[in-house]
């Protein structure tokens, strides 16, 4: 399934606007601050229902506008589809509604049914040279998006977190039912994780069975914080010393080692080239796990990540992204010149 239209309708900085794609690549190009990431969002948040880039929903809407709305017009061989979200401000809440082809479908159904995508922006290096937190909201990111009872299982043990942490912190020696309570979250933690370590384990198991990229092997090394009673047992008084949760997949961390002659921790010892490639390396196996796991082909995003890439990186990127449909920005005319193929270009 690919893009071929999309409409936009008070998005963002768009108050009525339409655009074609090309199945294969589309060069968005022009000026800082016109609009490009915002084209790029709009057909991101067409497809997982969400932006990439507001802190409140209601920031997608056009300022001063109260309802908005995205339509794509996709094609698979001889088959046709309109997919839509309409946007609409209700006191301090955004309500989405979603259409296929004029039938309403909540958020699960509409999902399922229309492609997936892949976002590659400068802004996800972090993902590498941030804090272990960033790593984890990564994975859990990419497996919430695939995996609705991953996404209930954070959610339930997130918000059971949060109320043993309360609990902790409000500790008193008078409290008759403290030890009960505790034991009670100590368990609802336990059951929860579970699921959360398995298939973080799983994941990480797939990305380490395709290590390989531009000829370079990448290793990622999953050190979880497993807890069971008996580790809640063990770490009881220093928890009570510092009230909180010391323990758990909350404190789970992610190394990716490069392996060619000596094991090199890329977050601490990598270079910038080589910390950008294990960004990809991570974005490339997106691709391959919705390739083989789901049997899609997912339409590629990418915001103005040659910014920084030499030619050979440049050169490097768009030869694996050449059998999808992929969409690009820059400001760079260059970019254009790298690139021989089929391929359209939006100017903004």
């Amino acid at each position: 399934m690919w893009l071929k239209k999309i409409n936009l309708f008070n998005f963002r900085n768009f108050k009525e606007k339409t655009f074609i794609f090309n199945p294969f690549l589309t060069i968005i190009i022009g000026e800082n601050a016109k609009g490009k990431t915002n084209l790029l969002e709009a057909v991101y948040c067409l497809i997982t229902g969400k932006g990439f880039r507001e802190h409140k929903e209601n920031e997608l809407i056009f300022f001063g506008e109260k309802k908005a709305k995205i339509e794509g017009f996709f094609e698979d061989k001889d088959h046709k589809f309109k997919y839509e979200i309409i946007m609409e401000i209700h006191g301090r809440e955004v309500k989405k509604t979603y259409l296929i082809d004029y039938s309403k479908k909540n958020l699960n159904q509409f999902k399922k049914e229309i492609t997936k995508t892949i976002l590659f922006s400068p802004d996800q290096l972090s993902i590498i040279t941030g804090s272990p937190e960033e790593k984890r909201n990564y994975f859990d990111r990419f497996l919430s998006e695939n995996d609705n009872q991953y996404k209930k299982k954070l959610n339930n043990y997130q918000n059971a977190l949060k109320k043993r942490n309360k609990l902790l912190e409000k500790y008193e020696k008078t409290n008759n039912n403290f030890l009960e309570e505790l034991s009670f979250w100590n368990s609802y933690l336990i059951e929860q994780s579970n699921y959360l370590f398995e298939q973080r384990y799983n994941y990480c198991r797939f990305l380490n069975k395709h290590f390989s990229l531009d000829g370079k092997h990448f290793f990622i090394d999953y050190q979880p914080s497993l807890i069971n009673k008996e580790k809640f047992k063990e770490i009881f008084n220093e928890e009570l010393k510092y009230r909180r949760t010391l323990i758990g997949p909350q404190k789970d961390n992610f190394f990716i080692f490069l392996k060619n002659t000596n094991e090199k921790n890329i977050h601490l010892f990598g270079s910038r080239s080589e910390q950008r490639l294990a960004l990809f390396w991570l974005k490339m196996n997106e691709i391959n796990y919705y390739e083989e796991k789901l049997k899609i082909r997912p339409i590629l995003l990418l915001d103005d990540i040659f910014s920084e890439l030499d030619f050979n990186n440049r050169s490097l990127i768009l030869k694996l992204i050449k059998k999808y449909q992929s969409i690009l920005t820059t400001t760079e005319i260059d970019v254009i010149k790298i690139e021989e193929g089929v391929r359209s270009l939006i100017k903004i």
